[in-house]
Parts: structure tokens; C-alpha cells; sequence
């Protein structure tokens, strides 16, 4: 799903996104109407979305909260309006309580859902309508609201093809997302349930997560529980003929732990005051296939060039390489 069009017009206090689409108008509407994969694109990267309610139905109501990387949760409501079945559908979104009650500080909105055949193929429209300027404003301009629906919409894609057609065979992948932003993706060939075990066992991640051939991981402290702290070091191989005594580790703490498909860590340099990332894993399984997505926060586009320019991509496809190799004579 392509974003092609973001409009946001103050005098009719709307916000319009519209993305063109590669698949049938049927496969998108059941994805904008299931629960269980509207959750793996309505939340943006890094505050993905849990539906605990969901009665679709003219007068009905769905409940869900995105999770933040500190486990803040943020709570809203949707209250059916109207569905023409397979073409659109209007809701009223509301910020609310983890009981639904909508929020009296924050404004509601109404959105409409919209899709139809366009001279390209078909279109998704979105368009948010607020009551005042001054609702418009604190949702649309301060709280970035269309930043946040164009990353979450830019998801559906992966949703709609399936991950086996999308990632299958493609190494780590970088996608600039902001310049505070990035979001790295790779496919490997493993149970979800495995590949935690993979970053949670010190055993088996002394095995993979090594970067470049001529390492190895000389210390191995993990974290299991919010708060704690992780440390992890690398020095030369001996057995590999190079320039010997380099060594470089990593630290950092837990901020969130949902087993067996995410974790948020701080991380910094060993030894260092910063600069200091916030890192997002999470693990999403499908056809005996498993999308590891690691989204990272960074203090400013400087520091994210920086680090990104030391070869960090290619040295997690390394480990991605070494760790699908390993897993095949893993127990399921």
C-alpha cells in the first residue's frame, strides 16, 4: 500500500491520506476489518495496536491501546457510525481509559474508511474530520498525527502479501523511517518460539550474534526482566589470523518484555555516557516463517549516520546468516 497523497486542510479541518493499492479492494477490506491483522498495521512502528474489543456493526464499538517502548499504553476507542459492506465505513475515534470511557482532555474525531476503483487500481482513502480548529491543531500539527498514519499504513503491504512472498530470501533491510528512525527487517526460516530462545539463551547467542567472521562474544549478561541490565562483549578470534586484542561490548536495559514476540532495550557503547539508542525487537510468525524487525530510536540524524555508517546493516546480516544456519539443527 502506497501513500501517495497526504492532505491536510486547515479550513475544512480534515487530514486525507490516500494510498494506491496492489491487491483487490476484498483483501483490503478484510484486512481493515479483522482484529487480529488490522492490529499488525493500524499501531506505527515502535507503538504496535491490541484490539480487546471488536463488534463491527452499525452502533458497535472497538477497544484497543498501543504499547510504547517504556510499556505506556495509549488507549482508544472506535464507535461504528456506519458500513456500506466492502466499500467504506465511518467511525468515531476517541482517546479513552482502559474501561473505553472517552477522554475529556483530548478531542474526538471522525474518520471515514473509503474504498473504491481508481484510474490506477484501486484507492484507500482515510480522512479524518475534526469539530474545531482547535481540535484539528492539537491532533493533526502537535501530536504528528500524519507521520504516524503513513508508517502504519506503509505495514499493510507485508500484511497483504504474506511475509514468505515479501521477505523470503532478502538479507537485513534498512528503511529510514525519520531522522530519529530506523527500521531493520529479516526473514528467517524458524518458529517464533525458537528464534526467542535465540535472544534470550546465552548459549545459543554466543553462537550467532557475532557480525563479521574473526569474533567472538567473550562476555554474555542477559536481561529477563524489566529493569535489569544487559552487557555484551566482543574481542578477536585467536584462531583467526588478524590483528590481535581488539574488543568492543555493549550495554543497556530492559524496558519491556512480551513473550515471545517483543522486547525494548536502551543500548549504548561499553564504557560510554552515549550517544544512547532505543531498540524494538519484535518477532511476527506466518507460514512457518518469522519477520524479526528491530526498530531504532536515535537522539538525532547525526548519531543515527554515524552508527549506521560503521557497516551495522551488513554485520547483522551476518548474525541473521549464522543464526538461520544454526536454528536448522535446533529442537522446535
Amino acid at each position: 500500500m502506497s501513500v501517495t497523497d497526504v492532505t491536510i486542510d486547515e479550513n475544512n479541518l480534515t487530514v486525507t491520506v490516500i494510498a494506491d493499492l496492489a491487491h483487490p479492494v476484498e483483501r483490503v477490506w478484510q484486512l481493515y476489518t479483522d482484529p487480529r491483522r488490522l492490529e499488525r498495521v493500524w499501531g506505527p512502528p515502535g507503538a504496535p495496536a491490541t484490539f480487546t474489543e471488536w463488534d463491527f456493526r452499525q452502533g458497535g464499538r472497538a477497544l484497543y491501546y498501543m504499547t510504547g517502548t517504556r510499556d505506556e499504553r495509549y488507549w482508544g476507542r472506535w464507535d461504528i457510525l456506519d458500513i456500506d459492506p466492502g466499500h467504506s465505513f465511518q467511525v468515531l475515534d476517541s482517546f479513552a481509559d482502559e474501561h473505553g470511557e472517552p477522554s475529556t482532555a483530548l478531542p474526538a474525531s471522525r474518520m471515514s474508511f473509503v474504498l473504491e476503483p481508481a484510474a490506477n487500481g484501486p484507492r484507500f482513502t482515510l480522512t479524518t474530520t475534526f469539530e474545531t480548529l482547535d481540535d484539528f491543531k492539537k491532533i493533526a500539527q502537535e501530536m504528528e498525527m500524519t507521520e504516524g498514519l503513513t508508517q502504519a499504513m506503509g505495514q499493510a503491504d507485508a500484511v497483504l502479501d504474506g511475509l514468505r512472498q515479501t521477505y523470503q530470501g532478502r538479507v537485513a533491510h534498512l528503511e529510514v523511517l525519520s531522522d530519529t528512525w530506523v527500521k531493520i527487517t529479516r526473514a528467517i526460516e524458524a518458529p517464533r518460539t525458537l528464534i526467542w530462545r535465540a535472544y534470550n539463551d546465552p548459549e545459543m547467542i554466543r553462537r550467532w550474534m557475532l557480525g563479521p567472521d574473526g569474533w567472538v562474544m567473550s562476555e554474555c549478561k542477559v536481561a529477563r526482566e524489566v529493569g535489569q541490565t544487559f552487557r555484551y562483549v566482543w574481542t578477536t578470534d585467536p584462531a583467526v589470523p588478524r590483528q590481535q586484542g581488539e574488543s568492543f561490548g555493549l550495554e543497556g536495559e530492559l524496558l519491556l518484555r512480551q513473550v515471545p514476540f517483543r522486547a525494548v532495550t536502551t543500548e549504548r557503547m561499553l564504557g560510554t555516557e552515549g550517544p544512547e539508542t532505543v531498540n524494538d525487537l519484535t518477532l511476527v510468525e506466518e507460514d512457518g516463517i518469522t519477520l524479526v524487525t528491530t526498530v531504532i530510536e536515535y537522539p538525532d540524524a547525526q548519531t543515527r549516520d554515524m552508527i549506521l555508517g560503521t557497516g551495522m546493516i551488513e554485520g547483522m546480516e551476518h548474525s541473521y546468516a549464522r543464526l538461520e544456519r544454526s536454528l536448522l539443527a535446533e529442537p522446535v
